[in-house]
């Protein structure tokens, strides 16, 4: 295809510094001239939005949604944040939860920790407060509090030019140079208003647009990629795309991590937005029809485990009450069973013996005390890798 100067300078320029290096100024959205679609890209929108539809309505049959929405915050929080080199796993942060958590909270664990808060804080926002550049900042506050990366202005943007590219390089031979603070802050006024604008595409197009435009601006010091990540999360709940926050595409972008950042790139340097929104709608179909599928398999899952409890211990039982609970806390100590259903210790240790015997938990320690227990099938689902 035969690249233009009037493409190259379809998303923004490169703009000359007074240190001698060039930083790219985004142009406000919608790009001009405006998307074009062709028949592929309106092909793979019409797949997005019905795996969209599809995973909207499944998730209200999923047994205590609130609570599996809770899991799935935790999973894309372990997913991002692995994106950012760290190595915590799903098991790691939902033993920290448990009554056993380690005296000390190891820094990958509390990244991730971090992230979930964030996540759940700019959630419960949202239902309060438009998604608006006072949201982002909060959020970036909650996400970088005390963590690797909190000592770079958490909850304000910068002030000083950043840059992204391999650890070491420097503003003259770094990948990508984001706008400097000045023409930062009018680009950040420009995607503001354009979210509260009346918006020129379907959803899902603009909110690859609008991740598109905040990573281009990357406002903070440290975090942007979480946050860009989270405010898909958030557009979509926002605009009321989704009855439950269960899209992340974190693992999608780190199963394609090298084309994500082409595809950025792309638009930077080609204005070739096309085949990024191609990319990202992509990934929008592929993991919602994933999300779907691990739905339909916790649904089942629940069917058959809580009609095995129930005939062998009765649905009024302390067993089958505390199964239920299962689905928020799948790795618990008798302490912990002991807390959440108020009971004493050797009643929680009667649970738990009793869910072990059929085979819904499994002692994960193999230790003679401080012993954990894991509901190994549902967190079996949830790791499960979206398929390529």
């Amino acid at each position: 295809m035969l690249i233009t100067v009037m493409d190259m300078k379809r998303a923004g320029i490169n703009v000359n510094q007074p240190n001698q290096y060039k930083a790219f100024v985004p142009k406000p959205l919608p790009p001009k001239p405006q998307l074009s679609f062709d028949r592929e890209t309106i092909d793979i929108l019409s797949k997005a939005d019905t795996a969209i539809g599809r995973l909207s309505g499944i998730s209200e049959a999923l047994p205590n949604p609130n609570l599996f929405v809770a899991m799935y915050v935790r999973k894309e929080a372990v997913l991002s944040s692995q994106i950012e080199g760290t190595e915590a796993s799903l098991e790691d942060v939902l033993e920290y939860e448990s009554e056993n958590k380690p005296k000390t909270l190891p820094n990958d664990v509390a990244e991730v920790v971090n992230y979930v808060k964030a996540m759940n804080y700019g959630l419960k926002r949202i239902e309060d407060l438009p998604l608006s550049l006072r949201l982002i900042k909060e959020i970036h506050a909650e996400l970088m509090h005390d963590v690797r990366g909190g000592d770079k202005a958490p909850g304000d943007f910068r002030k000083t030019q950043n840059w992204v590219g391999p650890k070491g390089c420097t503003l003259s031979n770094a990948r990508f140079v984001p706008p400097p603070p000045y023409e930062m802050t009018q680009a950040l006024g420009d995607l503001e208003k354009y979210m509260h604008s009346h918006l020129s595409y379907p959803l899902l197009v603009e909110c690859g647009l609008m991740h598109y435009q905040f990573e281009t601006i990357h406002p903070f010091l440290d975090g942007n990629g979480r946050v860009g990540r989270l405010l898909i999360a958030f557009f979509l709940c926002h605009k009321k795309i989704l009855k439950k926050p269960l899209l992340y595409l974190s693992h999608y972008f780190k199963q394609n991590r090298l084309e994500y950042y082409d595809r950025l790139m792309a638009v930077r340097e080609k204005g070739d937005f096309e085949s990024w929104i191609k990319f990202f709608l992509r990934g929008v179909a592929s993991v919602a029809k994933e999300a779907c599928r691990a739905s339909a398999k916790i649904i089942d899952l629940k069917d058959k485990d809580k009609k095995k409890v129930i005939e062998i211990y009765k649905e009024s039982s302390k067993a089958a009450i505390f199964y239920e609970k299962l689905f928020d806390r799948p790795i618990v100590s008798i302490k912990d069973i002991a807390k959440i259903m108020n009971m004493t210790f050797p009643t929680a240790s009667d649970v738990c013996i009793k869910l072990t015997k059929i085979n819904v938990l499994s002692e994960i320690t193999g230790k003679e005390r401080n012993k954990l227990f894991a509901y190994k099938k549902y967190l079996d689902i949830l790791k499960q890798e979206t398929a390529a």
